[in-house]
């Protein structure tokens, strides 16, 4: 029998899912496939309704060999375990003569640990931690918390894979909190009671045994940057919404330290060691807190002198209370092993992040930062923490992502500014088609960038405009003109609003102003649900406007005439005060480079490349993007930011966007009434 063709496979699978085969998704196969047999990189673009999974999935599963699909978000990784896989397999295996096994991995603290749900978590004085698992035996628990883990008890004996994501309704993060570990406070499979039912083993020997792993950019960051391999070896690396991947490693490899924290190793470790050892860690537990009570926001170009003395005697006493709980026993204390790891964890980290700070790396960025004052002036300082985070994953990436095997990296934003080169820098790349410049130490890694398109007509389906009469958004005051102008285009387009704001403050500013000046309107405000509810609403009423912040720029997927207007108050650049924004920008600044496009101008376009895909999601889609920010029409660098945005029809007349979102919303009224 012929081996089948790419094209063959292709049509069967797409035929499998009920799609359509695209001339974008067969270049996206080809290309891919070409990338796997070559051993090489490839960064691909395709838009929204290209069918990207299959054409990355069609060729590497026709390959044979072993494939690491990483996605940045729960819902794609659904789509791909519980839709997309099934049905190619099922499609594929008459063609390969074979069925290619697939499989979810993800980090351990996703996992339900059937050791702390059963022998609860491990007792710390002075916390509420201890004898919530009592509430299991009370005939009916009043608080939202235990009724939370007597339904997690419930569904420990139902589920199969022990995945929070399987666990519907959802639980708070302090629920699950109690019946998680992390890898670090892990007892091991061989020394576990329940070891043998351990959902996290059983997840990783599934995926020792598929030929598809599924996971997150996460767990792939954990895998290249912690030396212990979490993913089996494999040929392959699928990195799909790879626009993510950058700030999810970065995520990773960031270091935190917070008085709360420091306290909580303090009492976990306090039973197992002696009191010499404990009275050092509380000592400088006391100091490190007395620190951060007067420590102000901002980057730390330089360590001060306290905070030096105060972190070197807390890496000092963590060394020594691990080097004691390590030799230590103590019969007394019920549970000792589990005991033990989690005093070990929390101090681990103390004196990771410690011995960090104070090692100084030139590549690190340490900063003060405070959350929001909750509770007024008596928990002023509640919040503060101590942050280290590298300069920049470039390198890090270059060296353990991009070697010994094919990695293929697809999104819908990949392209800023016409080309790939700003993504590909950030993720260790050299400009395309260029392995490395002179006196490079190594060759950069040899990639290529092609964009598939999209099978939208964005010209035709879409208009970008630009509110370029409006007055210049500044860090003070509220934009009276940017509300007026917002209520105006709210008032065409009949609602179906979805609005994008560069601050949560902004939003519900915007929202208690509109909610009382087009109560017609319903206006929904991120954290007043949850985002699934608030966008099942929001899509299920034409005439609600849903407003918010960060995660509905790339979270919100509601095609058809629910949402006919995607307007962002303004260039989402990030903070001037945002210490590891501003680092890297003074970085390359440093070298000769231009910082603010290097980093802010491509910040700001694949914010709004990803804001701007939410208009169009489908053929049928018709609608306006506004940019309530005249800078677009009139900065040096809005013709880069212009050119990271699908290709819509451009005005900045702003009688011809109300004209066209009235007619918009003239034809879906139509439409609705018709189907109605």
């Amino acid at each position: 029998m012929t081996k089948p063709s790419l094209p063959e496979l292709l049509h069967a699978a797409v035929a499998a899912v009920g799609g359509t085969e695209r001339p974008g998704q067969v270049t996206m196969a080809e290309s891919v496939a070409e990338a796997i047999d070559g051993n090489s990189h490839l960064l691909v673009q395709a838009g929204t309704g290209t069918g990207k999974s299959l054409g990355y999935l069609v060729p590497a599963l026709a390959h044979g060999e072993r494939v690491v699909v990483a996605t940045a978000t729960l819902a794609l990784q659904r789509q791909l375990v519980e839709r997309d896989l099934p049905r190619t397999v099922d499609a594929l295996h008459p063609l390969l003569r074979r069925r290619p096994q697939f499989a979810m991995l993800k980090g351990r603290s996703n996992y339900l640990c059937l050791h702390r749900l059963h022998e609860g978590v491990p007792q710390e004085e002075d916390t509420g931690e201890a004898g919530l698992f009592d509430q299991f035996e009370a005939a009916a628990p009043t608080s939202k918390l235990g009724q939370d883990l007597l339904r997690m008890r419930d569904w420990a004996d139902e589920t199969e894979t022990g995945d929070r994501d399987d666990l519907t309704p959802g639980v708070s993060d302090r629920a699950w909190s109690q019946v998680s570990v992390s890898s670090r406070e892990c007892l091991g499979a061989s020394k576990c009671a329940y070891g043998a039912e351990c959902f996290a083993e059983m997840a990783r020997e599934r995926a020792k045994l598929a030929e598809v792993i599924v996971t997150n950019h996460a767990l792939l960051a954990i895998d290249a940057i912690e030396g212990a391999p979490v993913l089996p070896q494999h040929e392959v690396l699928i990195v799909d919404e790879a626009h993510e991947l950058v700030s999810r490693v970065t995520g990773v490899a960031t270091g935190e330290l917070t008085p709360g924290q420091v306290n909580r190793a303090v009492r976990r470790s306090a039973k197992l060691v002696n009191e010499k050892i404990a009275d050092q860690l509380q000592t400088a537990a006391e100091g490190f807190e007395r620190i951060m009570e007067l420590a102000l926001p901002g980057r730390l170009e330089e360590i001060p002198e306290d905070l030096g003395y105060a972190l070197l005697a807390l890496r000092d006493a963590a060394r020594n209370t691990i080097s004691a709980i390590g030799s230590t026993r103590d019969k007394s204390v019920q549970d000792e092993d589990a005991v033990r790891k989690q005093a070990l964890a929390s101090v681990e980290t103390i004196h990771d992040v410690s011995e960090r700070i104070t090692n100084g790396s030139e590549w690190d960025v340490v900063w003060y930062e405070r959350q929001e004052p909750r509770g007024g002036a008596a928990h002023r300082y509640s919040g503060a923490s101590l942050r280290v985070a590298p300069m920049s994953v470039s390198g890090l990436l270059r060296e353990k992502l991009f070697t010994d095997r094919a990695v293929v990296l697809a999104s819908a934003t990949l392209k800023l500014g016409g080309d790939f080169n700003g993504v590909g820098a950030s993720l260790g790349l050299a400009p395309e088609g260029r392995a490395g410049t002179e006196g490079e130490a190594e060759d950069l890694p040899v990639w290529k960038g092609i964009d598939v398109g999209s099978p939208f007509d964005y010209g035709k389906q879409g208009i970008l405009y630009v509110a370029k009469h409006l007055a210049r958004p500044s860090r003070e005051g509220t934009r009276t003109d940017m509300v007026d102008e917002l209520a105006e285009l709210i008032q065409a387009s009949g609602g179906r609003t979805l609005g994008l704001f560069s601050s949560m403050r902004a939003a519900q500013s915007a929202a208690e102003e509109l909610r009382a000046r087009i109560p017609e309107f319903p206006i929904l405000l991120q954290g007043e649900e949850t985002l699934g509810e608030l966008i099942k609403n929001f899509a299920a009423d034409p005439k609600t406007c849903l407003f918010g912040t960060l995660s509905l720029w790339q979270g919100v997927d509601v095609p058809g005439s629910s949402c006919q207007l995607v307007v962002m108050d303004k260039i989402p650049f990030p903070r001037p005060d945002d210490p590891l924004m501003s680092a890297r920008q003074k970085a390359v600044e440093d070298a000769g480079g231009n910082g603010f496009m290097a980093v802010a101008a491509t910040h700001a376009a694949l914010l709004m490349a990803q804001g701007a895909g939410r208009l169009v999601r489908a053929s049928g889609d018709r609608g306006v993007v506004a940019i309530l920010d005249p800078r677009l029409a009139t900065a040096r660098y809005g013709s880069y930011l212009k050119a990271s945005l699908p290709d819509f029809w451009y005005t900045t007349d702003r009688n011809q966007a109300r004209r066209s979102l009235s007619a918009i919303d003239a034809a879906a009224k139509a439409a609705e009434a018709a189907e109605g």
